[in-house]
């Protein structure tokens, strides 16, 4: 018996899910219960957002990148986060301008400040409080320094947006375009100043 062609199959998309906002949705993607993508996020192949109780909000200009779990009511993701391969997200709540490293992990209760890095393989216990601009890294999870990470997510998270629009149209080399190098730097200085009016 032939296979079917994952990239040909429809999205396994709860019909309550508004993905009208979102630049890109992966045909993999599953998402089921009471879900809220915001305006331009993008869901990587095979990611899961299931939700049987309370609500799970994604944040404007976030994207969710392959094999990313996200379970349970109550997780908050905020806006112009990335949160990497094979991550697992449980009933938590993540704030704006945050990277979530690949296979790191986020326990139920856990709160994660704004402008934060965990590091790949990090591992935040239940009812964890890590602070803003923090760097984290270990199994349980510590911060190891303070930064304030801003510039930096926000570039990744615009990015990864820049990519989505590109796969929405069928074109999947956006990153060596011509177009997006000469973008990028604009795009720098834009958060860049931003920065320095927001933390000045």
């Amino acid at each position: 018996m032939p296979r079917s062609n994952p990239l040909s199959a429809t999205p396994l998309i709860d019909p309550g899910v508004d993905l009208s906002k979102a630049a890109y949705v992966h045909p993999t993607a599953c998402i089921y219960g009471n879900v809220t993508i915001g305006q331009g996020v993008s869901l990587w192949p095979y990611t899961v957002i299931r939700t049987e109780n309370n609500a799970t909000i994604i944040g404007e200009m976030t994207n969710i990148q392959d094999f990313v779990m996200i379970h349970g009511g109550g997780v908050k993701i905020g806006t112009n986060c990335s949160i990497t391969h094979h991550c697992t997200i449980h009933v938590c709540e993540i704030g704006d301008n945050c990277l979530i490293g690949i296979n790191a992990t986020v326990m139920d209760g856990a709160v994660i400040g704004d402008n934060c890095i965990l590091a790949g393989g990090a591992f935040i216990t239940e009812g964890t409080v890590i602070p803003p601009n923090s760097i984290v890294m270990g199994a349980p999870g510590k911060v190891r320094s303070q930064r304030n990470n801003y510039v930096a997510n926000r570039m990744n998270a615009w990015m990864y947006y820049r990519n989505a629009l590109a796969y929405a149209r069928g074109e999947f080399r956006e990153w060596e375009s011509d177009a997006l190098k000469r973008d990028l730097l604009v795009m720098q200085a834009t958060i860049q100043s931003e920065f320095d009016t927001i933390y000045r």
